[in-house]
């Protein structure tokens, strides 16, 4: 049986400012939007309780919050102690598959030591070392083990044994899912499916049919099956980042500000891994109907006015059709060297 954790750094951008400045302790803070045009790239919890969400416009959360105390982004800090959060990962195993700077899976299935005591000292270690909490998920597999992590946040874990899997699918939301946003659980309730349990009265070809391929994947998800390993040395291919909207959005200007959120988010992401050269810039947009399209361009820096150019064809696409997720990432040279070159 394998021990996968999920450990997801809590609100880390704004712990991290915290830590550094107590005096913002306790009340609501965002990071990021550095005028009222831009867009917070984390809210810690007591902005939270405002309705104010990374990707959020700043001129929204001021609306929601107007006592809200806005910090610039010092992602040079964050990488650092992200490091530091990796090296405690790496006193326990050598298996880890780093999601985010703030989030990654590790896979401990080698260790007799329970799954749920390893993550209690990781979390430990990184609140006495670090001075920031973290929150952790312990589970049979990647997709149990993410899910879990989300159920005691923040500071806390849950775990989810083998054996316990069918009963906590069963009556697990099917937003819990992911990629189940509020216009798919709206469809899914109108079904009568509103827990995982629901859902697994249909088969595979009722899934199918109504949902095409990814009512497949939804029949496994449901399930609790994910057979994917804990990737630690994998030859990335690209990098990518994605935002799956609470609501839709109807215009393209309302996907510039998430757009430039993610951007600043992959450049602390091509930062901290060592590439081999950018191949192409990449959006990709899924619409509400969940249909997809992804525009690229070759291109080996990595400038905001193509990824501008990019987000204008692929919601062009879409001939008007709001958008449910939009993603932006690069793709890296082959390392080898394997590239087709083009026909002149």
């Amino acid at each position: 049986m394998r021990k996968i954790i999920h450990i997801d750094l809590d609100c880390f951008y704004a712990a991290i400012e915290e830590r550094e400045n107590p005096s913002l302790r306790g009340k609501p803070v965002g990071v990021g939007g550095s005028s009222r045009r831009g867009v917070l790239t984390t809210a810690n919890y007591e902005a939270r309780k405002f309705g104010c969400r990374s990707a959020m416009p700043v001129f929204k959360a001021l609306q929601l919050c107007p006592q809200l105390i806005l910090v610039p982004v010092r992602f040079d800090l964050y990488r650092a102690v992200s490091a530091q959060v990796r090296a405690i990962f790496g006193r326990f195993t050598e298996k880890i598959e780093p999601l985010s700077l703030d989030e990654a899976y590790l896979d401990l299935s080698h260790l007799n030591s329970s799954g749920e005591s390893v993550a209690r000292e990781i979390r430990n270690q990184i609140r006495e070392e670090l001075g920031i909490t973290a929150s952790a998920g312990i589970g049979p597999n990647k997709l149990i083990a993410k899910i879990a992590s989300d159920w005691n946040k923040p500071d806390g874990q849950h775990e989810v044994g083998p054996t316990d899997v069918e009963a906590f699918m069963r009556d697990l939301p099917v937003g819990r899912l992911w990629g189940v946003g509020g216009k798919m659980r709206t469809k899914l309730e109108s079904l009568g499916i509103k827990t995982c349990g629901d859902m697994q009265r249909y088969d595979k070809i009722e899934m199918a049919r109504r949902f095409g391929k990814w009512g497949l994947e939804l029949w496994e998800l449901c399930r609790g099956i994910d057979d994917r390993e804990v990737e630690p040395r994998r030859i990335r291919k690209s990098i990518s980042n994605e935002n799956t909207f609470r609501e839709n959005l109807v215009t393209l200007d309302e996907l510039r500000s998430p757009l430039h959120a993610m951007l600043d988010e992959l450049t602390a992401d091509l930062t901290r891994h060592e590439t081999r050269g950018i191949r192409s810039l990449v959006v990709k947009m899924k619409f509400a109907d969940f249909t997809r399209t992804t525009a690229e361009r070759a291109h080996a820096v990595l400038e905001p006015e193509i990824f501008d150019e990019l987000l204008e064809e692929a919601w062009q696409r879409g001939e008007g059709k709001p958008v449910r997720l939009l993603g932006v990432g690069v793709r890296f040279r082959d390392p080898e060297g394997r590239e087709q070159m083009e026909l002149l």
